[in-house]
């Protein structure tokens, strides 16, 4: 199939046809999952949270033709032909989002100069990333003179700026520390592997990569295999990491994450606690791991990624290949997603909640509760009463 030409049995449009379209004369929309979206999207790209239901009111444009893509091209290519049947010009995108991924990763350019002065230089971005990444470090005391750090890197926006984050402060040269960007491959399909490589590669951050067969492992797994994914990676890069003679592995979990962390806490597991900035490994002797993203906003993170035009992956396990179902902390997606909903709706009434909800471990008034834990014991007030 070349240019336009369409299969009617198969309402798909290549990327060379897709190119050949006028501007204006067409649609592109991702049926994604939301949060898929919300981590990264093709350029122009509009999402309809629920595309067929806006068909069958006839609220879509009529006037265009709707050039639908997913992760990989099938579950739009059977929206596509729903929705001709109701009278839409619609075709599904060949091969969806993972052939404009694999044409945008052969696009390998060295940007790494480039990328370094946008945090750097733009104002915006060095006050709300930079600072707060070096404000984190300062405050929890996550790095020391004399360590060795695993960056550790999934691949995704969160993890790669951070590895940006550490190359620019260890170019300021402020104190003596080693750095190891640490790339786990669990499992990773071909195309999420090249994209890796080849961003790594755009922005100048010599990874090592290691391989591991852990989405194999827990493919049949029924029971929490996502939390027990997350557990498996931890632990090999705590073991390939002690290997290369490294002290603490940093992770780039963010502002964000620690708030819904709060919150997710109390509603669905019945309890107050947090991700700490820091923590000793009970498994590997001497071991640390840190968060030096604590204080950077997840909005911000996503302004950086758009500003430089770069895409990253989700975590493409084998439930899924989409990663549209779990995160390296092993919480589901959705979980996290219904998490952020309930916090926008709050924010409507209170501009302040996201704030309140991330201070409030910082403000724990142990005189104040009725029970608590310490080193797994349970302490009753009754005890000092």
């Amino acid at each position: 199939m070349n240019g336009t030409e369409l299969n009617m049995e198969k309402p798909e449009i290549t990327l060379n046809g897709l190119a050949d379209l006028t501007e204006g004369s067409f649609l592109l929309i991702d049926t994604r999952d939301e949060a898929s979206y919300e981590y990264g999207t093709m350029e122009n790209a509009i999402h309809f949270p629920n595309l067929y239901e806006e068909a069958r009111a006839g609220r879509l444009p009529a006037d265009k033709k709707l050039v639908l893509f997913c992760m990989h091209g099938i579950e739009s290519l059977a929206l596509a032909v729903q929705l001709r049947e109701m009278g839409y010009d619609a075709v599904s995108l060949k091969d969806g989002y993972g052939a404009w991924l694999r044409a945008f990763s052969l696009k390998k350019e060295d940007r790494s100069r480039e990328i370094e002065l946008s945090i750097i230089k733009k104002r915006n971005f060095h006050e709300k990333i930079f600072s707060k990444f070096t404000k984190a470090i300062t405050h929890f005391k996550l790095i020391e003179p004399g360590d060795k750090i695993a960056v550790c890197i999934s691949g995704g926006k969160d993890s790669m700026l951070m590895a940006k984050l550490f190359q620019e402060l260890k170019r300021q040269d402020r104190f003596p520390f080693e750095l190891e960007f640490l790339v786990m491959d669990p499992g990773y399909n071909e195309l999420n592997r090249l994209l890796i490589e080849n961003n790594a590669a755009t922005m100048g951050i010599p990874i090592r990569v290691f391989e591991t067969s852990i989405f194999d492992a827990v493919y049949n797994v029924e029971k929490s295999p996502c939390y027990l994914c997350a557990r498996m990676r931890r632990g090999h890069l705590y073991d390939k990491a002690k290997e290369l003679g490294c002290n603490k592995i940093a992770l780039g979990h963010h502002y964000d994450d620690v708030m819904e962390t709060n919150l997710m806490a109390m509603l669905w597991g019945g309890q107050i606690q947090t991700m700490m900035p820091k923590l000793h490994s009970l498994n590997f002797e001497g071991m640390e791991l840190i968060r030096p993203m604590y204080y950077v906003r997840e909005e911000d993170i996503k302004a950086w990624r758009d500003y430089n035009g770069l895409h990253f992956i989700q975590c493409a396990c084998h439930f899924t290949d989409t990663c549209s179902s779990c995160r390296d902390d092993g919480v589901s997606i959705s979980k996290r997603l219904e998490t952020k909903k309930l916090i926008a709706r709050l924010k409507k009434d209170n501009p302040y909640v996201e704030h309140s909800i991330f201070n409030s471990v910082f403000n724990v008034n142990i005189d104040a509760l009725p029970a608590y834990k310490k080193d797994g014991v349970v302490h009753s007030f009754l005890e000092n009463y």
